[in-house]
């Protein structure tokens, strides 16, 4: 896999409306199945588009990406009062084990989706949290999102999932994108 960022410089194309084509807010929000007092994280959050869409129903998110000029967006367009902006790698998280209720990635799983990287973010999740992963799919036409050879197909996603210890409980191969659902 290519394991690239997004062009931070292309920060804007993260705002469109249209990315709700892919994954609906209501979709991410019924995954995670979220308390208010439940501390999320937003793997690969870029400038916040789906971290706004959690936020009301958490009681922190911690909006977590490798790249500080996604954050600089991010604070420009306003980050809502329980989000916290991280600047860390997923392979290595700055939170304690059992720290985060659920996490979750919006396109972006194909970015950092190595044994490592799932192993940490099974490792900051309690026993029972839940991890959500909307991606592109390998197995869409590539109209949209990285070239098809650096993503990976709802088989091969459900299968790292796996080898990471959590428990898949739900996976949907769309037109486009994979969806699923797992639980440490």
């Amino acid at each position: 896999m290519g394991f690239h960022t997004f062009d931070a410089d292309r920060a804007e194309k993260l705002e469109d409306q249209s990315r709700y084509r892919y994954l609906s807010r209501e979709e991410l929000v019924a995954g995670l199945d979220p308390d208010t007092s439940d501390a999320i994280a937003d793997l690969g959050s870029g400038t916040g588009f789906y971290t706004d869409d959690v936020a009301p129903f958490a009681g922190e998110v911690r909006a977590v990406d490798v790249q500080a000029e996604m954050h600089e967006v991010y604070r420009e367009k306003g980050v809502p009062e329980n989000v916290a902006l991280v600047t860390a790698d997923v392979a290595d998280l700055p939170f304690a084990d059992g720290e985060l209720d659920a996490a979750f990635s919006t396109m972006t799983f194909h970015e950092f989706a190595s044994p490592e990287s799932l192993a940490e973010v099974a490792r900051v999740l309690r026993s029972g949290g839940r991890f959500v992963v909307a991606d592109w799919t390998a197995a869409g036409d590539g109209e949209s999102g990285p070239p098809l050879d650096e993503r990976y197909d709802r088989e091969r996603a459900v299968e790292l999932l796996d080898e990471a210890g959590f428990d898949v409980v739900r996976a949907d191969e769309r037109p486009e994108t994979l969806f699923a659902v797992a639980e440490r």
